[in-house]
C-alpha cells in the first residue's frame, strides 16, 4: 500500500481524450510532488482520484512506462522512477537530437506574433527570477521551450520533450541554486530568443545546443553524485551524448 495518497484534481469523465488527460494529470502530480518517486500507487486509487475508469489510467501509465517515468509492479501497482545517471544521459541525448533541429526550424517560421509570445515568457522568467520563485520560473521556462517546439510544427516531438523534461526534473532536475542561479538560467535563453527574432536558423540551433549542453552536463554530474557511481560524468557524457 502507498504511504501517501496522491492529491490530484478530478476531471470530466465525458472528456474525449481521457488517456491524454490522465497522462497530463500524472505528470502534473509528479511536478507538484503529489506523486512521490519510489512510492507504490494503485491504478484503482489513481482512477478514483481522477474520477475516471481504470482503462484510460492503465493506457496512460503504459505510455508513461515507455518513457521510463513509471514502472509497473505485477499485481501491486506502479512507481514513479528517478532516472539513474546512464538513463539521464540517454534522455539528454534525445533532447539534444530533437530540440536543436526544432530550434532551427522554428527560426525559419517565427513571425512577429511568435516573437511577442516568446518575449512574454522570457519576461515572466525574469520576474520569477527576481522574486526567487523557482516553481514559477520553471513553469515559464517549460512554456518557452514548448512555444519553440510548437513553432517547429511537430506535435509528437512536443509531447516527447514534455515527458523527458518531467523525467529529468526528478533528478533534482533543476540545477538551480546548486550550480547556477535563476538569473544564469534565464540569460541562457536570451540568445535563443534573439536568434528566433532574427530568423537565424544556424544561430538558433547553436544557442539551443549550448543551453541544453550546459544544463545537461550539470544535471549529469549531480546524478552521478546521487547514485554514488564510480563512472566519470564527463566520460559518460562523451560516450552517450557528446
Amino acid at each position: 500500500m502507498s504511504r501517501t495518497a496522491p492529491t490530484l484534481t478530478p476531471f470530466d469523465a465525458n472528456s474525449p481524450s481521457l488517456t491524454e488527460r490522465t497522462i497530463e494529470a500524472v505528470r502534473e502530480g509528479i511536478r507538484t510532488g503529489a506523486l512521490v518517486p519510489g512510492e507504490l500507487y494503485s491504478v484503482y486509487q489513481l482512477a478514483a482520484e481522477l474520477g475516471v475508469s481504470r482503462s484510460p489510467v492503465r493506457d496512460a501509465l503504459l505510455r508513461l512506462a515507455e518513457t521510463g517515468m513509471v514502472r509497473f509492479e505485477r499485481n501491486r501497482g506502479f512507481r514513479v522512477l528517478v532516472p539513474g545517471a546512464r538513463e539521464l544521459a540517454e534522455l539528454l541525448a534525445v533532447r539534444l537530437a530533437l530540440e536543436v533541429p526544432a530550434a532551427r526550424r522554428a527560426a525559419r517560421s517565427a513571425g512577429p506574433v511568435d516573437h511577442s509570445k516568446l518575449r512574454v515568457e522570457y519576461q515572466a522568467m525574469e520576474e520569477a527570477a527576481a522574486a526567487g520563485d523557482e516553481p514559477l520560473f520553471l513553469k515559464h521556462d517549460q512554456r518557452l521551450h514548448s512555444l519553440i517546439l510548437e513553432l517547429a510544427g511537430n506535435s509528437y516531438v512536443l509531447r516527447v520533450i514534455d515527458n523527458l523534461r518531467d523525467a529529468t526534473r526528478l533528478v533534482g532536475a533543476s540545477t538551480i541554486e546548486h550550480s547556477r542561479t535563476l538569473r544564469d538560467v534565464q540569460r541562457e535563453h536570451l540568445p535563443i530568443i534573439e536568434a528566433l527574432e532574427g530568423n537565424d536558423p544556424g544561430w538558433a540551433a547553436f544557442a539551443m545546443e549550448h543551453h541544453l549542453t550546459e544544463t545537461g552536463r550539470l544535471l549529469l554530474r549531480e546524478a552521478v553524485i546521487r547514485d554514488g557511481a564510480s563512472v566519470d560524468a564527463n566520460r559518460l557524457w562523451d560516450d552517450l551524448v557528446g
